[in-house]
């Protein structure tokens, strides 16, 4: 990537992060969000539903045609390939001419945001539409109090994101829509304190999750993530993947209605076609979807940590197929492992998962210990890497990540400490890109490297009671200087001895003082 493209994104993001804080005045940023991405959202789909309908025709402009040269085969057409239809009136270059002077902007885009999810219904698409704009509340208090005070404040946010400058509507620029996304995501959820984590997984991150689950695979049949939050994580994968081929796309699973319906705009602000993903709204640990997907080559995540779930509260679950193999159902408290065993029912037997873990369960006993017995008595943990603290939003603790593997060469688990590979900026610690070559290069490798990576034993796994915690097979560099006993003591004999000269003296000068 070219110097002028690192700063044209650059200013990109400046300038869209200023009008995001401009724009929103009193409002919360975290509540305001919803408007800015998706006044974001809504001209990325009209400036690429319009190049869709010029293809590269010069003589045609899809926003200066009238409504009424659309016919219903076109409109059909349209909607099988793209999922939805926009008419050029509906536009938002032509909603952003007159935005200013319409009072009535909000009682507008309403209609025009319910008729583009409305297209879609009774196609294939129709799941992938449905909803998507059921955040940008158009009569929402936080916009104002009257309609002309809703439709002004609509009115500076569509102006700030007609003034943002994507080029035209290629590759490159496809990029800087869905990198701007991305950009307003995780400045979102850096001011967000604790919730932030809870969607996103800052992008250096992803990036070493993504190459782990993808390692040694050229080619994969899907990339799985049952807990998706905003689906960061997924489109890392996308971008590791370009040597590679997806053969049928992405799929991710959230329980939160607000982050699925950021994951799914998501999606599309990266050129995923409606036909190549799938994002569904539900509980992963009690009602899964995709059981007929199953199984995927890679799966990625970032699963929340330490919550409550229904557990052995639900006399169902234990015979459940992701949850029976192991005896026992994760804590009521601490749903952590359930989230693990679920996605290794999903895992192929070629396949990997990359999973962010809390290092606690790493090591604590009761039912957690009795899964960690069946993962490692089954050989199906790879590799336990321990990261350094602060990477995350919301969260300043080191995390580890678990590699699941169902077709490793012996059974042996490695163990990476990775904890002191970060640089520092501003408040989080973030992983540079000779960071994660260190670790993915270990990972292939499998070497021992003194205070870094080890490969250990199943005897040494099940004699420390499948404790799996990286410190307990990593030792810590001792960096402290080697000490000369003999000659420390000399030095401490010869300044007693300074000192005790010292003191003769003083008491010499006293006597004559007092004298």
């Amino acid at each position: 990537m070219g110097n002028n493209n690192i700063q044209q994104r650059a200013e990109l993001q400046s300038q869209i992060w200023k009008i995001a804080n401009e724009v929103r005045g009193a409002v919360d940023g975290w509540d305001f969000k919803q408007f800015v991405l998706g006044t974001l959202f809504y001209r990325f789909i009209s400036e690429n539903f319009s190049s869709y309908f010029e293809s590269g025709d010069e003589s045609i402009v899809y926003a200066e045609l009238p409504d009424s040269v659309i016919t219903p085969e076109l409109k059909d057409d349209s909607i099988k390939t793209k999922g939805y239809f926009i008419y050029p009136s509906q536009l938002f270059v032509n909603v952003a001419k007159t935005a200013s002077g319409n009072d009535n902007l909000n009682t507008d885009l309403a209609r025009i945001f319910s008729e583009i999810e409305g297209s879609a219904i009774g196609y294939e698409s129709e799941q992938n539409i449905k909803g998507l704009f059921a955040d940008f509340d158009t009569t929402s208090n936080r916009l104002g109090n009257t309609v002309k005070e809703k439709s002004a404040r609509l009115a500076a946010v569509i102006r700030g994101v007609a003034e943002l400058d994507f080029g035209g509507f290629h590759d490159d620029q496809i990029d800087l829509f869905g990198d701007a996304y991305e950009f307003l995501i995780s400045n979102y959820a850096a001011n967000a304190g604790k919730s932030g984590g809870e969607f996103f997984t800052p992008q250096h991150v992803s990036k070493l999750i993504a190459r782990l689950a993808l390692h040694g695979q050229k080619s994969v049949n899907k990339i799985y993530d049952p807990a998706c939050g905003s689906g960061s994580l997924l489109l890392q994968a996308k971008k590791q993947f370009d040597n590679h081929d997806i053969e049928e796309g992405f799929f991710g699973q959230e329980i939160n209605h607000t982050t699925y319906n950021l994951a799914r705009m998501n999606m599309f602000l990266h050129n995923i076609n409606y036909n190549d993903f799938n994002i569904a709204l539900d509980d992963t640990l009690t009602k899964p979807h995709f059981l007929n997907e199953k199984p995927f080559d890679a799966i990625v995540s970032n699963p929340p940590y330490s919550i409550n779930w229904i557990g052995d509260g639900d006399a169902t679950l234990i015979n459940d197929d992701r949850f029976a193999p192991a005896g026992v159902l994760a804590p009521k408290s601490k749903a952590d492992f359930a989230f693990i065993l679920h996605s290794l029912n999903y895992l192929s037997s070629k396949g990997r998962a990359a999973i962010v873990c809390f290092p606690g369960i790493m090591y604590r006993g009761g039912a957690e210990q009795k899964i960690r017995k069946y993962l490692v008595d089954n050989n199906f943990i790879e590799t336990v890497i321990s990261l350094a603290p602060n990477l995350f939003f919301g969260t300043s603790i080191a995390v580890s990540i678990l590699v699941l593997s169902k077709h490793k060469a012996d059974s042996k688990i490695q163990f990476i400490e990775a904890g002191k590979l970060y640089q520092k900026e501003t408040n989080n610690n973030i992983l540079k890109d000779e960071h994660i070559e260190k670790i993915v290069k270990a990972f292939e490798a499998k070497a021992d490297v003194p205070y870094f990576a080890r490969s250990v034993s199943y005897e040494e796994i099940t004699a420390n009671e499948y404790n799996l915690s990286v410190s307990t097979y990593i030792e810590q560099e001792d960096t402290r200087e080697a000490v000369d006993i003999a000659k420390l003591n000399a030095e401490i004999a010869e300044i007693v001895k300074k000192e005790n000269a010292l003191r003769a003296e003083i008491d010499k000068i006293i006597a004559e003082i007092e004298g």
